[in-house]
This record gives C-alpha cells, sequence and structure tokens, in this order.
C-alpha cells in the first residue's frame, strides 16, 4: 500500500489518508505532543482538522504525521522561492517606460554614453537617475534574479479549511466514483485515476459509462498484460479506433491527423512564424503519427477485431466514418494478414465487407431524406440513434416542425444518459441566442468562436426563446421522471445553499491539476477582505535560463473601457505588480504577484478583472506552474526585503500546471467586482501576452457557465420528484449534500446515473 499516493489523491478532496480503521479510533484520547504540532503545521497552512480526523492521529506515528506534513508542505508550496523583482512593491518604484528606453541606449552605446551609473552582475548598465536599484532583488531591465527568500509567511488567513478523514474505503469509493463518473474527468481527476489504478485492483462489476475514461483503463490493462479483460470495455471497432488513438496521441476523441497537424501549425505560425520543414521536424507531428507496431500489438487487436459480437456489415457501418484512418490502421496493423489465418474468420469478413463497401450508411440515409425534407423520414432514422439525435437536435428543430422533433425526442428521451439531457438544457439558452457569442473549446486546445446557425434568421426572438424554454421543460419531465422512479427510504434532504453557485460538470472541463481541493469550474468563491492577491511561480526543479512566464489581468468597465495590470503596465487603478521576472534562478525558481483592491475598484466602478498567465518565451506554459490567488479579511503582508508576499494559509484557490497542458496563455478566474465573488473557470488562449485575450469569449464562457443547471437546482428537483422536504440542518436530514461532498464532482455525477 502506497500512503504517499492515498495521501496526495485525499487532500484533493480536503482529507487526510490514514491506514487505520475508523473502529479503532478512541474519541476520548488525549492529544500527544506529536499531534499537537501536527495540528499546528496544518493550521500554518491554512487548515485545521474534524473532531475525526482530530483524534485519529492520535493514534498514528510521528513518522506518519512527518510525510505527510512533508507533502502538504510541497503541495502549497512553503518550500519554494517566492521572492519578487520588487521589494516593498505594494509601493510603486515610479519605473516607467523613459527609464527602459534610457537604459537600453545606455547599454547600446556603452562607454560611448558617458553615463555614471551601475553594472549589474547580468552585464547590464543601469544609469544613475533611472530606475532606484536599492528598491530591486534583481535586473529590473532584463528581469534576471539575483536574491531568493527560503521562507514565506504564515497564519495570516482569516478562514482555515476543515480536513476530514479518509480511511482505504474512502480512496476506494473515490477510485469507484471516478471510474463510473457519468461525466467526462477533468485534469485533476484523471491524474488521480491515473495513481490509483496502480494501487488498486479494479471490481469485476466496476460500470465505466464514459469513453474516455475506458481508454486510461484499457491502456492500464494492456500495459499490465491483460488483454482479455481489456476487450470486455472495447465493443465496437470505434472503440478500437479509440485506444489506438489514444495510445498514440494521448487524445480520448480521435481527430483525423491531417486536421491536428493543420490545427497544430496555425497554432504554430500565429504564435512564432512560417512554419518550415526543419521546425516541423523538431515539433515530431508527422512522426508522432507513424504508425509503428510490434506483432504482439497486431496480435492483440485482430484478436479484438475477431472477438466483437457485431455482424461484419455493422462492423463496417461503424468503421465507416473514419474510413481513411481504418485504411492506415488496418495496414500498420497488419490486419489482412491475420485474417487469412484460422480462427480469424470474423475479422476476415468485416475487413471484406469494409473494403467491398457492401453496405449502406445510416448517416447517408438521414442525409438524403433530410434533402429530400422528408420530416418523417428523418425523425423515423434519428429514433434509431437516440445518442445522435440529441447531438444533431438544435439544428433539426430549426429545419423542422419544432413540436414535431421535440414529440419524436421524447420518445427516445429515456433511452439517453442524463449527463446528455443536462448538456442540451445548458447549451439551449446560448444556441437559440442569434445575438449571443458562440463559444467551443475542441481538443487540442484553446477556445473559439464560431457564428451562430443560419437557420436562426428564419425566426424571430419570441420564437427562438420558445424553442429554448420547450428543451428546458423537456429536461425537467425528464429528469423528474426518472428520480421520480428511484426508490428512496428518505424523507428528508439537506442542500448546501453554496451548491446553487456550482454548475454542474458537463462540457467545460478543466486541463489543469488541484493538488488541494477539486472545485467545479465556475464555482463561485466569496471574497472576505479588501485585497485579493494573485500569485505565479515557475521554474522549480530547472536550471538558470531564460523562462519568462507573466503574471496579468484585465480590468473591465461597463462602458466598454478595459485596463491590463502587467510587466509592461505595473501599476493601475485597483491593481500593482510586483514586477517582471523573465529569468529564472537555478532549481528554485521564481514568482510574481499582483495585488487588487476591492475599494478602489469599487470606486472606479469595475466590472470584473479577469486573472491571466502567459509564457512570453518560446513555447507553452511551463509544466508545474503554479498559480491562483489569496484572500484574507486581516491584512496581508509584504516584504520589504525581499518582496515576500506568499502565505499558504490565504490561498484560496490553486492550480498546476501539468505536462499535458500546453497553452500559450490561460485565464484562471474571474473577479466579480459587485458580488466580491471570484468564479474560478479554465480558458486557454493562444496569445503570448495578455494583450491577445479576447474578453468577449470570457463573458461568452461566464454566461456559459451562468446559464448551466446548478448542482442545487438538479437536487431541489430531486427533492421535488421524491417528495422530500428541504431542511436547514445537515444533521437533521436523511440525505444530506454538503460542499465537502460536492468537493468530488465523480460523485456528484453520480446524479446523473441513469
Amino acid at each position: 500500500m502506497n500512503n504517499i499516493v492515498f495521501t496526495k489523491a485525499a487532500l484533493r478532496y480536503r482529507a487526510l489518508f490514514l491506514d487505520i480503521n475508523r473502529k479503532d479510533i478512541n474519541l476520548n484520547s488525549i492529544a500527544t505532543l506529536h499531534a499537537i504540532a501536527f495540528v499546528i503545521r496544518m493550521r500554518e497552512n491554512g487548515f485545521c482538522l474534524s473532531e475525526e480526523l482530530y483524534h485519529a492521529i492520535n493514534g498514528v506515528s510521528a513518522d506518519t504525521l512527518a510525510s505527510i506534513t512533508t507533502y502538504v508542505n510541497e503541495a502549497m508550496g512553503i518550500d519554494l522561492n517566492w521572492a519578487s523583482l520588487v521589494k516593498g512593491w505594494d509601493t510603486p518604484t515610479g519605473e516607467s517606460h523613459a527609464d527602459h528606453l534610457v537604459t537600453w541606449f545606455a547599454n547600446m552605446l556603452g562607454d560611448d554614453a558617458g553615463l555614471s551609473g551601475t553594472t549589474l552582475p547580468c552585464g547590464h548598465f543601469i544609469p544613475d537617475g533611472t530606475f532606484p536599484l536599492e528598491r530591486y532583488n534583481g535586473c529590473p531591465f532584463c528581469g534576471t534574479p539575483f536574491k531568493t527568500a527560503n521562507y514565506v509567511y504564515k497564519g495570516q488567513a482569516s478562514k482555515l479549511k476543515e480536513l476530514r478523514l479518509f480511511t482505504i474505503e474512502d480512496i476506494s469509493n473515490v477510485f469507484n466514483t471516478l471510474l463510473s463518473s457519468a461525466t467526462p474527468l477533468d485534469g485533476t481527476q484523471k491524474e488521480t485515476l491515473s495513481m490509483l489504478l496502480k494501487e488498486l485492483p479494479l471490481s469485476e462489476n466496476v460500470n465505466i459509462s464514459m469513453k474516455e475514461t475506458a481508454m486510461f483503463v484499457v491502456k492500464t490493462l494492456v500495459e499490465n498484460g491483460k488483454d482479455d479483460d481489456a476487450q470486455m470495455l472495447l465493443s465496437t471497432p470505434t472503440d478500437i479506433l479509440r485506444y489506438l488513438w489514444f495510445a498514440k496521441t494521448g487524445y480520448a476523441q480521435i481527430i483525423e491527423p491531417r486536421t491536428l497537424i493543420a490545427h497544430a501549425g496555425r497554432l504554430y505560425r500565429h504564435m512564432w512564424g512560417p512554419l518550415d520543414k526543419s521546425v516541423e521536424a523538431a515539433i515530431g507531428m508527422k512522426n508522432k503519427l507513424l504508425l509503428k507496431y510490434n506483432r504482439n500489438d497486431c496480435y492483440r487487436v485482430a484478436r479484438w477485431m475477431n472477438a466483437l459480437s457485431m455482424t461484419a456489415t455493422q462492423a463496417a457501418e461503424n468503421m465507416n466514418p473514419k474510413r481513411g484512418m481504418w485504411v492506415r490502421f488496418i495496414r500498420a496493423l497488419r490486419l489482412a494478414e491475420y485474417s487469412r489465418k484460422a480462427g480469424f474468420e470474423h475479422l476476415s469478413e468485416i475487413i471484406d465487407v469494409f473494403y467491398r463497401q457492401d453496405y449502406s450508411t445510416w448517416q447517408g440515409q438521414v442525409d438524403s431524406a433530410r434533402k429530400q425534407n422528408d420530416v418523417a423520414a428523418t425523425l423515423t432514422l434519428l429514433k434509431q440513434r437516440p445518442g445522435l439525435f440529441a447531438r444533431c437536435l438544435f439544428a433539426t428543430m430549426l429545419r423542422f416542425d419544432c413540436g414535431k422533433v421535440l414529440s419524436a425526442f421524447e420518445e427516445i428521451s429515456d433511452k439517453l444518459p442524463s449527463r446528455l439531457i443536462l448538456s442540451l438544457v445548458n447549451a439551449a439558452e446560448t444556441y437559440f441566442d442569434s445575438n449571443a457569442t458562440h463559444i467551443a473549446r475542441p481538443i487540442t486546445g484553446g477556445a473559439k468562436t464560431f457564428p451562430p446557425n443560419k437557420l436562426l434568421t428564419l425566426y424571430n426572438a419570441d420564437e427562438l426563446k420558445s424553442m429554448a424554454d420547450s428543451i428546458k421543460t423537456l429536461y425537467k419531465t425528464v429528469m423528474t421522471r426518472r428520480f421520480a422512479a428511484q426508490s428512496v427510504n428518505a424523507t428528508s434532504i439537506y442542500i448546501d445553499p453554496i451548491l446553487y453557485d456550482i454548475p454542474l460538470s458537463v462540457g467545460d472541463r478543466s486541463a489543469t491539476v488541484q493538488d488541494t481541493s477539486c472545485a467545479l469550474m465556475g464555482t463561485r468563491i466569496p471574497v472576505e477582505g479588501d485585497s485579493v492577491r494573485l500569485f505565479l511561480h515557475w521554474g522549480k526543479g530547472l536550471p538558470a535560463q531564460w523562462l519568462d512566464m507573466d503574471l496579468s489581468c484585465v480590468i473591465a468597465y461597463p462602458d466598454g473601457r478595459k485596463e491590463e495590470c502587467g510587466f509592461f503596465n505595473l501599476t493601475c487603478v485597483g491593481a500593482k505588480h510586483s514586477g517582471d521576472f523573465q529569468q529564472i534562478p537555478d532549481l528554485v525558481g521564481t514568482a510574481e504577484y499582483i495585488e487588487l483592491t476591492l475599494p478602489e475598484l469599487d470606486a472606479a466602478k469595475a466590472e470584473y478583472v479577469t486573472f491571466t498567465c502567459n509564457a512570453y518565451s518560446n513555447g507553452a506554459l511551463s509544466p508545474n506552474l503554479m498559480v491562483g490567488w489569496m484572500n484574507s479579511a486581516y491584512k496581508m503582508e509584504i516584504s520589504h526585503k525581499d518582496g515576500v508576499a506568499y502565505d499558504p494559509s490565504c490561498v484560496q484557490h490553486i492550480v498546476r500546471v501539468s505536462e499535458g497542458n500546453l497553452s500559450k496563455g490561460l485565464v484562471f478566474g474571474v473577479l466579480d467586482v459587485k458580488k466580491r465573488e471570484i468564479i474560478w473557470l479554465e480558458m486557454p488562449f493562444t496569445s503570448q501576452t495578455v494583450g491577445g485575450l479576447d474578453c468577449d469569449l470570457v463573458r461568452a464562457l461566464l454566461n456559459r457557465l451562468e446559464n448551466k443547471i446548478s448542482i442545487g437546482d438538479l437536487l431541489a428537483l430531486k427533492a421535488q420528484a421524491q417528495s422530500l422536504t428541504v431542511v436547514d440542518n445537515p444533521e437533521q436530514s436523511d440525505e444530506s449534500y454538503t460542499y465537502e461532498w460536492a468537493l468530488n464532482p465523480a460523485q456528484v455525477s453520480t446524479l446523473l446515473n441513469k
């Protein structure tokens, strides 16, 4: 049993793992000295312990508590270098663009400039009368650090976050809920599942409903030589192709190779210029897609294909949408060769039908019926494939009679998973609004806008609103029917009020990793004090080099004006920046901060403040980059000695960029000034600086999150359908849904299990 892995997993659910039995906990125990020391260390990190956990730690060794403390310190970044470029940066240095220009000329002319000044260790000459060097921990011209700090502030938080006890049963429950999650897993959940798959066995009756999750499991089973077990999770040729694609690229969604290379090429040209052959080879796009398989791989896939329960015609039709990719994979995997061997007769038949194209496709029949405006034939065909009907429901409503389409859809609605029904209602209001900004987040990264459906112009505003409302009515009808059909023994329910501010995670997935929480994107976090402190740390473990990451924010006003605070503008109304580090010191990394003062922002009538980080240097955001914000009702210190302004106890939210997140820029939160709330969201974008951020995209994403059904809304519908009395006290309820319960998004998704 790997206790460190379980400790990492537990902390993400605001818990600590102890290898004990709950029955053995003495609730009357007296705290030991090492337990008291542990409580103090947790408090310094902004955590307190539940009563159960407090008594449980009295029964474990000091070594166990020391190892937990070490990991919590690591997750909170206590041992990192948090020194900033400017000392006491809450007081502006007064530097200007003129200082940078004069310094640039002085370094260009050298001794010919005839100026007096100081030559810094980085080699740059700083003329007298420009930058006040006594205020800096590094070069104000090139951003090279000269000084690091080995401490942080502690204990300034006005509110502590409670940690619960996790035992092996709780870890197993997390593992099983991740596997059976009815919604796609985000970055934190994927990393957690990946860790637990190596430590815990799969249950024989586990139900993996999401294809993306199934690919993780299949890949693990194959790596452990359990090909036959993996076969049980692959029921169609598309499932097999999805696994092959996932194993090759890391993407669970199948993307045509040419499309992927074209997207990467456009992204490169947008950031750095023309894409020549040498750069393309260096990136390795084409090499990554070369299909080379050994005999074991070929034999494995041949057996999987041969074992499919589908008929050859059904299998060939299933393969048809990705026909070009299948042709390549059939050759690379030598499937034609295996089809001629004894025992592979079904594979032989599938390949024969596939190449002769002796089959008709369902999609072709649908397209033909649409072109002929044959409503009855189109709806009859769509009802044969409920999932595809759901995905084209809105467009079909616009093309044909809305009432007939919805009536046909309701006939097959009970065959659809709840998450798909929910995704429809979440998207309806924006889709049927011809003036709304439509946003999509493709698997290849970033966010994009796309024009509304042209058929929207055929309807007036009232008709479009009626269509959106009809989707909401359909959703309530279907979900009420499903909740009412469930067998329940409870008579009362508690719904934490904060759950009404947390959207259900369907469609919007985060790619970053949250090591100390599992908050759902769209969660609104109240601001307690008058200041919010953004922080960015990068470069830990890397040698000294030019690696320029930038922390910035955009302040938006109701009249359309916006102001930016970043490396190019260190002070503006309501915001102060700690200075621009462009280099990182050896191994310890470096940090930047922005202090937001809410009374100033409110007085200036600011509406939103968007938090961003960007990779100014070539490439993407540095792996293991940490970004987030702090808040406290008490004053948070800023060192006038080395600029340190980090206090782990004040951290409200922190995320880590993982290896798979290769975006150039990242929006990681939005402050609603009037409501004094921070909405956590994640929106990658491809700009080198905050200046390339499309604020309309941010507003569109916020609007999309606001239009989503919240966890509280769904629970209220459940209470109504099951005739449960909503109570105000969780201890007086038969069913209790608290914020701590919602920290496990996979567990929340069980509400959507059909």
